[in-house]
């Protein structure tokens, strides 16, 4: 009987814990889907390279003439969980928007050299390119009202 309650009392923390930013970064996801990428994780991917990825998509952001319109970020104890807000009100509200941003990292993430390095800068989305780095899970999210996830698999 011990086992069971502690199973119980156990179950709701650690699920809290693995949606944390849930309610503090975005509202709870009103979709959810998996890709399961065409990629390998790298062998040298680890914490400190995901943040640097997230450093450099900053500066790029930053380096603009227009003033950025989402942020992202990387969190999780390990910083494998990269999310996505936006900073403009009807933008990143539907999960086709979600996936139109998706669409124009790809394109971003094509022209890269990690990509053209590797051979296989046609072949590869931005999701792959996450699981290249070892991110499991994307979070798009209006900031508001709208949170769509991708399981990176």
């Amino acid at each position: 009987m011990f086992f069971l309650l502690l199973a119980f009392t156990a179950m709701p923390a650690h699920a809290q814990q693995a949606d944390r930013h849930e309610g503090y970064y975005y509202p709870e996801a009103a979709s959810q889907e998996t890709y399961v990428a065409r990629a390998k994780t790298m062998l040298d991917a680890s914490r400190d390279r995901r943040l640097d990825f997230v450093n450099g998509l900053t500066a790029s952001q930053l380096a603009s003439p227009h003033p950025p319109t989402y942020v992202v970020f990387a969190k999780g104890d390990r910083a494998d969980r990269l999310i996505v807000v936006s900073l403009v009100s009807g933008q990143l509200d539907t999960v086709f928007r979600a996936r139109a941003l998706l669409a124009q990292l790809t394109a971003l993430a094509r022209g890269t050299p990690l990509l053209q390095d590797y051979g296989v800068d046609n072949l590869f989305t931005f999701l792959d390119v996450l699981k290249l780095m070892g991110f499991t899970r994307i979070t798009l999210s209006d900031g508001d009202k709208f949170a769509h996830q991708v399981l990176i698999r």
